[in-house]
């Protein structure tokens, strides 16, 4: 076994206690007196948080992040954070919102799935079920206390403290954590971006499930001269994870934009395009041949399509290529749509793949339009007049995914350090939490990020017990032995499920409550009336029953109340009110 301890790598983890199906994800509070989590200035309650300083309210964002986590993992080793606040770099129009990353890694310790890998800290702990690096916490984050309304940070927008996803035009800080904090749990991989080569020589529990559809190689079989080159090779690295490839469908939307080009020869097949956030959406097929813009050059160069088109005549009924800078997107489209484009081509003015999508707004526009490389435009405008492109979707790939719905990975060229490899590409639709930037649109649904832990390693087992939950007789009870006294595939452990069938009003708060039980086992089972077998409120005994028939058995007992019952069965409970249905 190996523990190695790393320099912030780029991630963290969390999560906070839970009766069952949890993570322990502790937050250590490690800002000094009076700032970060300790800030005393007074706010008040916002969006469901309670606190009141601006201190308590991060602390109190950073624990409700841990908890969404927590209650989705399982781990019986507590998962600690070191978290803290300090002023980052940020300016009117940019800023760095925070970093985290797992402290330690692993590898070759009782229990990991596959020997020789690298796997973060808090996994490494999950599957040996002890602390591997009990000197450290298991992550660290700092975030930038810089965000908070003053006008020279981000144009005065601040942390949204909020728990509810109600930012407004603020940055949501939960958002952020669930993102930083899954990079931390292992949405990660250790090698080096600069060399390709492995992290002192082995892959890593993230690394092992990247696959190069255009050489056919798993990253793990790779040289390093070959990793490398596969980092900066755009929309053809994706994630083989079964997990994954199995929430595909039912998290990506079908359809992924492509541009094909059919004339001349030389250029003729796929490109791909970003699309555009105005105008429609890129669906049927349409097609036309290709015209440069010109609108007379103005302050910019005659291709930028910021002005009047003064080639109008040649640019109605075709496919009209511009070239960014100087004016917005949505301007430039609209030229060529008054010009008489049938759709528009953006090139973009630096190298750069795969294409970013074009951003403004304007609901004038009815045209498409997309934006494409300098490289392609540039071996486009080389080929004038002659090319013809067709614009269109291919509803055989996912957008985001290949055609066998393998999640894309984000590898563009040049190489993002810090965004590329450890993230979804950005052509997912819709958004997913682990993009390399936040987007809007996001909630607190952690989308294909579970089933990515489950391929690495954050098997679902719900009582700690070592049995997988797909294959524990007894999921919610710990059963180590997995004991089946009758052999019908429950366990003996299982418990039985208390059921309220209905009520009787007996005026404005009194009532009958009627109920039943379902018991796993096929045979009956005895559980002494009393503590944790008993009625909550009012009382203990309530004449409910201590033999327990197999199966499901309706209307076996009435209880009156007033306002309140509570039926207890072990770690089951059943809640009964004047309110709850009606018995007909």
């Amino acid at each position: 076994m190996r523990a190695l301890k790393l320099m912030a790598v780029a991630c963290i983890t969390l999560a906070p206690a839970h009766a069952l199906a949890a993570a322990t994800i502790t937050i250590v509070n490690s800002d000094g007196p009076g700032e970060g989590f300790n800030d005393p200035t007074p706010v008040a309650p916002i969006g469901g948080n309670p606190g009141t300083t601006v201190g308590e309210q991060r602390l109190i964002a950073f624990e409700h992040a841990a908890g969404i986590w927590g209650a989705l993992l399982d781990s019986s080793v507590e998962i600690q954070v070191r978290a803290f606040f300090n002023p980052l770099t940020c300016t009117p129009t940019s800023a760095v919102l925070g970093s985290a990353g797992a402290i330690s890694v692993e590898n070759n310790f009782v229990g990991a799935l596959l020997p020789d890998t690298w796997y973060a800290q808090a996994l490494a702990n999950r599957l040996s079920g002890v602390d591997g690096d009990p000197v450290n916490p298991d992550l660290q984050a700092q975030f930038n206390s810089n965000l908070n309304g003053d006008p020279a940070c981000l144009a005065g927008r601040g942390w949204y403290l909020g728990l509810d996803n109600n930012f407004g035009n603020d940055i949501d800080l939960v958002t952020v954590l669930l993102h930083e904090f899954a990079h931390g749990l292992g949405f990660q991989t250790f090698y080096s971006g600069t060399t390709g080569a492995l992290f002192l020589g082995l892959p890593d529990a993230y690394l092992v499930n990247l696959f190069d559809n255009e050489t056919q190689k798993g990253w793990d079989e790779m040289t390093d001269a070959e990793r490398l080159a596969s980092t900066t090779n755009p929309r053809e690295v994706v994630w083989t994870g079964d997990n994954v490839t199995a929430a595909v469908p039912e998290l990506l939307a079908p359809g992924t934009p492509i541009m094909t080009i059919q004339e001349p020869p030389a250029l003729v097949g796929e490109y791909l395009v970003g699309t555009a956030t105005f105008g429609p959406a890129i669906g049927d097929a349409v097609s036309g041949s290709v015209v440069l813009s010109d609108d007379g050059g103005g302050p910019g160069t005659a291709t930028d399509g910021c002005e009047p088109f003064t080639n109008a005549a040649d640019i109605a009924g075709n496919f009209a290529l511009v070239d960014r800078g100087l004016c917005a997107f949505n301007i430039k489209v609209a030229n060529a749509q008054a010009a008489g484009a049938t759709a528009v081509l953006v090139a973009d003015n630096v190298a750069g793949s795969p294409p970013t999508g074009l951003g403004g707004a304007d609901p004038t526009i009815t045209i498409p339009s997309v934006r494409i490389t300098l490289a392609d435009g540039d071996a486009i405008k080389a080929n004038l007049p002659g090319v013809t492109v067709t614009l269109e979707v291919d509803l055989s790939r996912r957008a985001g995914a290949d055609a066998d719905d393998r999640a894309m990975i984000f590898t563009p060229d040049p190489r993002q350090p810090g965004s590329s490899v450890s993230h979804w590409d950005t052509s997912a639709t819709p958004n997913v939490l682990m993009e390399p930037a936040i987007n809007v649109d996001l909630g607190h649904d952690v989308d294909l990020t579970l089933p990515h832990f489950r391929d690495i390693g954050w098997l679902a087992d719900a009582d700690l017990d070592g049995a997988l939950d797909g294959a524990d007789n007894c999921p919610t009870i710990a059963n180590a032995g997995q004991e089946d006294g009758n052999e019908d595939g429950i366990g003996d452990a299982c418990p039985i499920r208390p059921v309220l069938e209905c009520v009787r009003r007996r005026g404005l708060i009194n009532f009958t409550g009627v109920f039943g039980y379902d018991n796993a086992e096929t045979v009956a089972q005895t559980l002494a009336v009393g503590f944790p077998f008993n009625f909550f409120t009012p009382g203990i005994n309530r004449g409910q029953p201590s033999t327990f028939e197999g199966g499901r058995q309706e209307r076996v007992f009435e209880v009156n109340g007033s306002l309140l019952l509570i039926w207890v069965l072990g770690e089951r409970a059943v809640i009964a009110t004047p309110f709850s249905p009606r018995c007909r």
